[in-house]
This record gives C-alpha cells, structure tokens and sequence, in this order.
C-alpha cells in the first residue's frame, strides 16, 4: 500500500456577507503554493474537495455551491499605504480550474478580522477598544478597500446585533469602503455604469 506523505498547513474557516471560504496566510503555505501556478491551485482545490464530480465537495471544506467554494491567501504589504495584500480564489466545484480573475465582495469583510488575528497588521493600529481600520490591496484586481473592523478587549469582535439578508444569526458589523471600485478593463473606460 502506497502512502503520499502528509503535510500540516494552518489555515481558518471564516464568513464574510453571505459567502464562506478558507483563509490562509502566504507564509503557512508549502514553498511551491506560495507563488501562482498548478502547485498552488492543486493545493487549494484539495483543500476545498475540488474536482469533485459527485459535485458535493465530501472530501474538503467546499460547501457545494460557489458562495462556499472559495479560497483566500493574505499576506503583509509591500505596498505603500496598505496593511495586507488579499488574493482570492474561486475553486471550481467540478472542474480541475480555480478563477483568480475576480474579487469576492463578501469575503473582503473578512480580510481584515482574520489579517489582525492573524497578526498581519502592525498593533499600534490596533485600539483596546473602538474600531481598527485596514487597507487592503486587492491583488486580483488592483483595487483598494477599506476594513472598518471593531474591537473589543484588544480581540476582533465576533459577535453582535448586525442582521444581513441570507446570514442565518446576527454578527458584529465589518464596514468596508472599495476606493475607486470602477472596472479598467479595455472599453470599460473606468465608468462604474455603461452610461458613464
């Protein structure tokens, strides 16, 4: 009996709006996942149960549906003016492919609570108590967005009386501002809106 060697690669379960996805620091990621190519995607396609011809995702932390199949690295930025670099990673449920040409609005609200548990971001910007705010560069798509993240006892707060539609229990509020959320893409012209 064959055996393939296992390996240990720390990573966290987190929603953000009405989506679910694995988050990973880039560090924690074996050395060849750590730039893109086939190591990285197979990697995480393992890691969500991907391809699963069954479509159910058995075999790894997919839910079966694409608001679930996703994957998240973040890492510290080189960046001047940001705190984190956030790449996403949109798993196929069936298909051997992952699509890093997008963003995941919903997850982005969970970039910053997990880059500051994570201990990404630098703690003097960090309050005991108040709300901690977060630059993100969204790698996929050369944007910046805003995390307004609350705190309580110097921890991420988890809990709270915020209700969105599609999320079953109310949690703390993540606020987020996308600066200059225009496509850029040729005959997009920056316009939010077709009419300019």
């Amino acid at each position: 009996m064959s055996q393939v060697p296992q390996i240990r690669i720390a990573a966290t379960y987190l929603r953000g709006g009405t989506s679910k996805g694995v988050f990973f620091k880039l560090d924690d990621l074996p050395e060849a996942a750590r730039v893109p190519g086939r190591a990285r995607d197979k990697l995480l396609q393992r890691v969500i149960g991907s391809p699963d011809p069954y479509g159910k995702q058995i075999d790894g932390m997919g839910g079966a549906t694409s608001s679930t199949s996703k994957t998240v690295i973040i890492s510290r930025s080189e960046r001047p003016g940001h705190d984190v670099d956030y790449l996403f990673g949109q798993v196929s449920i069936d298909k051997d492919f992952v699509d890093w040409s997008g963003n995941c609005g919903n997850l982005s609200a969970a970039v910053g609570p997990f880059a500051i548990s994570a201990g990404l971001v630098d703690p003097s910007k960090l309050p005991q108590d108040g709300v901690a705010v977060i630059t993100i560069w969204q790698a996929n798509i050369g944007k910046t967005i805003v995390a307004h993240v609350p705190i309580r006892g110097g921890q991420v707060q988890e809990t709270g009386d915020f209700e969105l539609d599609g999320v079953t229990f109310p949690a703390a509020e993540v606020q987020l501002e996308f600066m200059d959320p225009a496509a850029e893409e040729e005959g997009a012209g920056g316009a939010m809106f077709p009419t300019g």
